[in-house]
């Protein structure tokens, strides 16, 4: 069997497979308040291991794979700046893992490249070079690449495959595991419909093609062994369902529970399997922590894991569903387990699914909605057992559609349900903003529409509209009503409207000169063309309005990273941080034709693209300066920072405001 138990009595006994590190227990108790997301925990000796995966991670651990994460820190001048690995001596909290988050969450040590004089290393450079490293044995070089923002899935648009295609032809077995854990699909086709499995078989690479196999179906295998304790062999069949010894005598509620999950879209029910999944880690690792500890001072509130971890990729909604799985006892779960696996196996034979287990094994490609909630707020990871306890009773207080006994299938799935009532909000903003923008029509119309006083109209919509967005989200520490740390969280330096002719204005107040960026005979044509002048035909040229939606989230949780940076004052983190809003901007902007027949589609297009690349100009800034260069303001520097991502996320905005407005007419 592929699968086999290691019994290596060695020190330290906990892995991040993701990171390809080995960790202590201390430090394992940091790394799992992480999530998964971040790093994937797993204990070397009593949790079950497939053979590939841990040599893949032995490996990497051997070879330095934790010098990939320390990268800055072996640099002679970061000890002369203060900058140190803390001693084992060190407490835990904060010494410890504070250092461990910015290693690991916040990339603060790895290696930066070197930019050249044009957009810098992309994102696709950095992947062409992996779907090349991956036919090598060099596993060092590919975690790099990983860990500098390459894509796992990458399509290699002369080649028509994906790095999992290249690894499996060349026999890398090592390599593929490393591709998965990072997010590789093993049933993506290549450009003639053939999956990696199939290149594997073909090169006569059998062991290797069976372990892609396993890794398709990871999601259920892993949801069937926490049940019973065995995995199908994926020849006579690809599920296990295991039944409950009463299961025929099934009550009302959960025939009812039953039928609600199978109504659930293929979207919303492989997110809840992939929550399912989570928990179920959470659950095994909680069980070997509790099994492998003497109960000293490790086992204590800080070192505990009593629920999944909040995942900023995540929307608040189903972060709350996600805790509270850590609520069903044994037999509610063992029920939502088996249901979900019935489920998956009725959907793939019969309607299908993109993706027969939801997602691989720590796979974190899968975009996820941001739907506005009516519920509490989300518990953070950090919080001590009182306060866990003191919150969820309140919580318990608030929720009306909650029992105030051990939470039920039905109640979960209640809270997954809530996702769609979100449409409804989500469709009250889209008819505000459609009557604003009939206001700025009339106040165009009224005024002559000259460039000026369009100017300013536009800016009291926009900033009408970005109050009306906020006040419908959750409280945030700006006193609005904010998705997390939105950009009036820092509020950047706009000039005000009746500062518009002077020659004084910052080049980076972008509210008062994107309007500009017209031509007098672009200006005359609007009309003509369908702009903003007058309602014309629907654009057929505009991309889908889902996913402008879908790509202005990816910008929009970029651009709350670096703030959260600015907040914690890591400047070391802008420049990483940069090159991901870039790239999110970069693949956004892709969406739309590159000559929009709508003038307004090209003026946000020309914000956007330009706010991103100023903002890696002011980011680089914060680079380490040689000796006796003039130092940095700081100061200075993370406010036009902040400028930038404002313009960034206000383009963005109007990009969505104007598909959905077309798509609607």
């Amino acid at each position: 069997a592929s699968y086999i138990y290691i019994y290596i009595y060695i020190y330290p006994g906990w892995t991040s497979i993701n990171r390809g590190v080995l960790i202590c227990d201390e430090c394992c108790s940091v790394h799992r308040s992480l999530g998964r997301h971040i790093s994937i925990v797993k204990h070397l000796r009593h949790s079950g291991w497939p053979q590939a995966l841990l040599q893949m991670v032995q490996t990497l651990a051997s070879n330095g794979a934790n010098s990939i994460w320390e990268h800055s820190l072996l640099d002679p001048a970061q000890v002369q700046s203060g900058r140190r690995k803390p001693n084992p001596q060190d407490k835990v909290h904060p010494t410890k893992s504070e250092f461990i988050r910015a290693k690991y969450q916040m990339l603060a040590f790895v290696h930066k490249l070197p930019c050249r004089d044009d957009d810098g290393v992309t994102t696709k450079d950095l992947s062409k070079q992996l779907h090349s490293s991956v036919r090598t044995g060099s596993l060092e070089t590919c975690l790099r690449l990983l860990s500098l923002g390459a894509q796992a899935n990458f399509f290699h648009p002369e080649k028509g495959t994906t790095p999992l295609h290249v690894a499996a032809k060349a026999g890398q077995v090592l390599q593929a595991e490393l591709l998965v854990v990072y997010g590789a699909d093993p049933g993506a086709p290549d450009i003639n419909g053939r999956t990696p499995m199939d290149y594997a078989r073909q090169a006569g690479h059998i062991e290797l093609a069976e372990r892609l196999v396993e890794c398709q179906y990871e999601l259920t295998d892993r949801l069937a062994f926490y049940l019973c304790g065995r995995r199908p062999d994926h020849k006579n069949g690809h599920y296990i369902i295991p039944q409950m010894a009463d299961s025929l005598d099934l009550s009302e509620l959960a025939k009812a529970a039953k039928k609600k999950l199978q109504a659930l879209n293929n979207r919303l029910f492989e997110e809840l399997a992939m929550d399912v999944y989570d928990e179920v880690d959470r659950r095994e690792n909680d069980a070997v922590w509790l099994t492998t500890q003497n109960h000293s001072t490790l086992v204590t509130e800080r070192s505990a894991v009593p629920f999944l971890p909040v995942n900023p990729e995540y929307s608040a909604t189903r972060n709350q569903g996600r805790q509270k799985l850590a609520r069903f006892n044994a037999r509610e779960f063992a029920t939502l387990i088996i249901d979900i696996l019935s489920d998956a196996k009725r959907r793939q034979q019969g309607k299908g699914l993109s993706s027969p287990t939801g997602e691989t094994l720590g796979g974190k490609n899968r975009q996820i909605n941001d739907d506005q909630h009516d519920y509490d707020s989300v518990a953070s990871d950090e919080d001590t057992d009182s306060e866990l306890t003191t919150q969820n009773n309140n919580n318990t207080q608030r929720s009306n559609h909650l029992s105030d006994g051990p939470i039920t299938l039905q109640e979960y799935l209640e809270v997954k349900k809530a996702l769609a009532s979100s449409e409804a909000k989500v469709q009250q903003l889209m008819k505000v903003n459609n009557n604003l923008s009939e206001e700025l029509r009339r106040l165009q119309k009224e005024v002559g529409a000259t460039k000026g006083e369009r100017r300013v109209a536009q800016e009291y919509i926009e900033f009408t509209y970005t109050d009306t967005y906020c006040r419908i989200e959750q409280q945030c520490q700006c006193g609005n009503l904010c998705d997390n740390l939105c950009v009036l969280c820092f509020p950047p330096q706009v000039s005000k409207p009746e500062k518009h002719g002077s020659g004084t204005d910052s080049d980076y107040d972008n509210t008062q000169t994107y309007d500009l960026s017209l031509s007098e005979e672009e200006g005359r044509g609007e009309s003509e063309e369908g702009g903003v002048g007058e309602a014309g035909e629907p654009d057929p040229t505009l991309p889908c309005t889902e996913d402008v939606i879908l790509k202005t989230e990816q910008v929009t949780k970029n651009i709350q990273e670096l703030l959260r940076a600015a907040q914690e004052f890591k400047h070391d983190s802008f420049v990483p941080c940069s090159e991901k809003i870039h790239s999110a901007v970069t693949e956004m902007a892709s969406l739309f034709p590159k000559r929009p027949a709508l003038d307004a589609v090209h003026c946000s297009l020309r914000l956007l693209a330009s706010s991103a690349s100023r903002l890696q100009v002011e980011c680089r800034k914060a680079a380490p300066t040689e000796p006796g260069a003039p130092a940095v303001d700081y100061q200075l520097l993370t406010q036009q920072v902040i400028q930038c991502a404002y313009d960034i996320a206000k383009a963005a905005k109007q990009l969505v405001t104007i598909t959905t407005r077309e798509k609607k007419q």
